[in-house]
């Protein structure tokens, strides 16, 4: 069907269902980036990101579109990844070795500890959610510098007392 060859003996494909790897190929083959995919589905870019890499669950009407946009098969997406397929989510026991997922890791550990107390200190006892989040990625400008700009934007979920 594709031209490209994906890799699935390694990361992120590896212990993943087959059509994910042809859902990247069909995607690469068409020249789409994840933006386009998710106008085309009505979805933002990091969901569908998130759900070609096996890190969220799509309903039978997202297989449907996704489906379309990749021209790959409907039925083997459904068989794959229909109703009885959960997504593992997150990325595994270790540290992550890749230099983008380390770095993101690594602002974690630098800047955890104070992101955690400024939301306790203007929201109370209580978490974001990563359930209910949205996730942005945008290029932006500083002084001539092109600049990576994440933004989370989840729900605050406070700790219950009983």
């Amino acid at each position: 069907m594709s031209s490209v060859k994906i890799n699935t003996a390694g990361e992120p494909y590896s212990g993943l269902p087959p059509i994910l790897s042809t859902l990247a190929a069909a995607k690469v083959n068409k020249g789409l980036t994840y933006d386009a995919i998710g106008k085309a589905v009505d979805r933002d870019e990091i969901w569908v990101a998130s759900a070609l890499l096996g890190q969220a669950k799509m309903t039978p009407e997202e297989l449907s579109k996704i489906s379309q946009v990749l021209g790959v098969d409907s039925a083997a997406l459904v068989a794959e990844l229909g109703p009885h397929w959960f997504p593992q989510r997150g990325l595994g026991p270790s540290i992550p070795t890749d230099p983008v997922l380390y770095r993101l890791y690594e602002g974690v550990l630098v800047y955890g500890q104070a992101i955690k107390a400024v939301i306790h200190e203007k929201f109370g006892d209580g978490i974001m959610s990563m359930i209910d989040c949205e996730v942005h990625v945008d290029k932006v400008e500083v002084n001539g510098t092109e600049r990576v700009k994440l933004t989370f934007d989840g729900k605050f979920l406070p700790y219950k007392h009983w």
